[in-house]
C-alpha cells in the first residue's frame, strides 16, 4: 500500500499514484482529491522507500507507522505542540526508542506524525500489508 503513496518535494501532503505516462506520473492529492502531473524533474519519493535512522539498522517507515497505530489503537495522534518540539520528540521516543536523535530532526518527526494522521483519516492504514505481493 505504501508503495503507491508518494511524497513530492515542495508540495504539501501526500499523493496517491493514479497512472504513469512518459516522463511523468499522474497523482491524486490525499488532501483535496485533485489530480495533477508529477514530472521527472520533481523529487518524488514512495513512502515504502523511506526509513528512519536508529542507533542500529534503519527502520522502514511502515514499521514506525504500525507502532504508532498500535499505540494509538488505530486513531490519529493528538499532540499538544510546544515551542521546542519536546512533545514530538518524546512521542517518537515512545514508539521508536532507539531513533538517532542527531540525524532525525524535529521537522522529520512532525512530518511522520502528519503523514500518519492523514493516512488514518483517509482509511489507508493497513501498514502491515506486504507491498511486494501487491504487484
Amino acid at each position: 500500500m505504501l508503495k503507491k503513496i508518494l511524497s513530492i518535494s515542495g508540495k504539501p501532503g501526500l499523493f496517491k499514484l493514479v497512472s504513469q505516462a512518459k516522463g511523468m506520473l499522474i497523482v491524486e492529492s490525499l488532501l483535496n482529491g485533485k489530480r495533477m502531473p508529477a514530472y521527472a524533474h520533481d523529487k518524488v519519493t514512495s513512502l515504502a522507500d523511506i526509513s528512519i535512522y536508529t542507533e542500529g539498522e534503519d527502520v522502514p517507515l511502515r514499521e514506525v507507522f504500525e507502532s504508532i497505530k498500535q499505540k494509538e489503537q488505530g486513531k490519529t495522534v493528538q499532540i499538544q505542540s510546544s515551542s521546542d518540539g519536546a512533545a514530538y520528540k518524546e512521542y517518537l521516543n515512545t514508539v521508536l526508542p532507539d531513533y538517532d536523535k542527531e540525524r532525525v530532526y524535529l521537522s522529520d518527526i512532525k512530518r511522520i506524525i502528519n503523514w500518519y494522521n492523514l493516512l488514518v483519516e483517509k482509511g489507508l492504514d493497513d501498514f502491515k500489508q506486504d507491498d511486494e505481493n501487491e504487484e
